[in-house]
């Protein structure tokens, strides 16, 4: 078993929590820090080892689109 530690990234790319996990290998450490996943990236770090990071998918702040598919009207 290894320890593993999952840093949370905030927005501005700095650490702003972590969780430990004891794993078989880092396999299982990735698949359990998927599910911390929620709406910020996650850092999975062994000791000193990086081992990876997992990007989330964050939604757009706005669309390019207009809702319902018309576009905006000018002054009449």
């Amino acid at each position: 078993m290894a320890e593993y530690r999952a840093y949370v990234v905030g927005l501005d790319g700095h650490f702003v929590g972590f969780e430990g996990l004891v794993c078989n290998d880092d396999e299982q450490a990735i698949e359990k820090a998927n599910r911390l996943l929620d709406g910020h990236d996650v850092e999975l770090w062994s000791g000193p080892r990086f081992v990876t990071r997992l990007n989330t998918k964050r939604q757009p702040a706005f669309s390019a689109s207009p809702i319902g598919g018309e576009g905006c009207a000018g002054p009449p």
